[in-house]
């Protein structure tokens, strides 16, 4: 649904100003060490099968057990999905680059796989907020839980988070798609990010820096703010439970998507103080593959540790296929 119009966008502009588009960029990864590349291979490579199995058997797990038919896995099924596309949209074009000894990517290819890691990064911002107002409804107005938390609103909720990432991803390609690029066309990354590849342009970039901090600001403060008020809700909730047990119990509730959010946020903080006290590039990039990848990875597995419900759901599964 979101692609068709990226592949006209491309097709008509690049006709119409083809002489301002380079033919590719160069990702310069995280090293030019053979050896290190060789295990770097290696790396992405078992990160990225973890990451799929591992997302895959809690989108199945969700899918088949009827016990799971609810709002909190209907949204964590969601970030799965998210999880799965996010980590292909770089990591396999890492291997094949390490694989062919090539780090050139054709200017379509960089551009449609900054469009998907920056849509599919803020989708599963969404997500997030939207599985903290699932929390803070189950937890603050129990009785009124299935009321608030309805199919309906839970789909509105999925297909809001959708709508903003595709406006988000779509303000940064039309102000990107007005730049021409110079002669310097090295990424020092392992994927094209915007920040990036905008620094490659000798146009004047102010409005897309603008437009940069604007959506940190919007699209990302806004779901960022909507999980802090909500977990503020929450824990006001249980301080005026008078049993201690009981607000345990309701906070270990809240434990998995806790831990994720931290996981998320984390990462993409960790980055952006990383970037602002270092001047290494490949340190940088370093950094980032900690939100690109690291997330995704971890995600399935603090779900199912740490989740009751998910750990017998899993054990059907598997046991399914013996």
């Amino acid at each position: 649904m979101a692609i068709s119009p990226y592949l006209f966008i491309f097709i008509s502009i690049t006709e119409y100003r083809n002489q301002s588009f380079p033919s590719e960029f160069f990702l310069l990864g995280l090293t030019d060490d053979p050896e290190l590349q060789l295990l770097l291979f290696g790396l992405f490579l078992c990160m990225y099968l973890v990451t799929v199995l591992g997302n895959l058997l809690i989108i199945m797990a969700v899918s088949f057990d009827s016990h799971l038919h609810t709002p909190m896995y209907f949204f964590l099924s969601n970030l799965s999905f998210t999880d799965i596309c996010l980590i292909t949209s770089t990591v396999p074009r890492v291997l094949l680059n390490i694989q062919r000894q090539n780090k050139a990517i054709s200017y379509i290819d960089c551009l449609t796989q900054l469009y998907f890691v920056d849509f599919l990064g803020g989708m599963e911002n969404c997500l997030l907020a939207a599985m903290a107002y699932d929390r803070y409804a189950a937890i603050c107005h129990p009785l009124r839980y299935t009321v608030i938390m309805n199919p309906s609103i839970c789909i509105l909720l999925t297909l809001l988070s959708l709508f903003v990432s595709i406006v988000d991803v779509l303000i940064h390609s039309l102000l990107l798609l007005r730049l021409s690029f110079c002669t310097d066309l090295e990424i020092p990354h392992f994927f094209c990010e915007l920040a990036h590849v905008i620094k490659l342009s000798c146009s004047d970039t102010l409005i897309n820096n603008i437009m940069i901090y604007f959506s940190v600001c919007i699209f990302g403060g806004l779901p960022f703010g909507g999980i802090v008020l909500s977990y503020v809700q929450i824990v006001s909730s249980i301080l005026k439970k008078p049993s201690m047990r009981g607000s345990y119990k309701v906070l270990s509730t809240c434990g998995s998507h806790l831990s994720v959010v931290s996981l998320f946020y984390g990462t993409v903080f960790g980055v952006y103080i990383s970037s602002a006290v270092t001047d290494s590039p490949r340190k940088t990039a370093v950094a980032s593959m900690l939100y690109t990848v690291v997330p995704q990875m971890f995600n399935p597995f603090i779900y199912s540790l740490r989740n009751k419900e998910m750990k017998e759901a899993l054990s059907k599964l598997s046991g399914g296929f013996m």
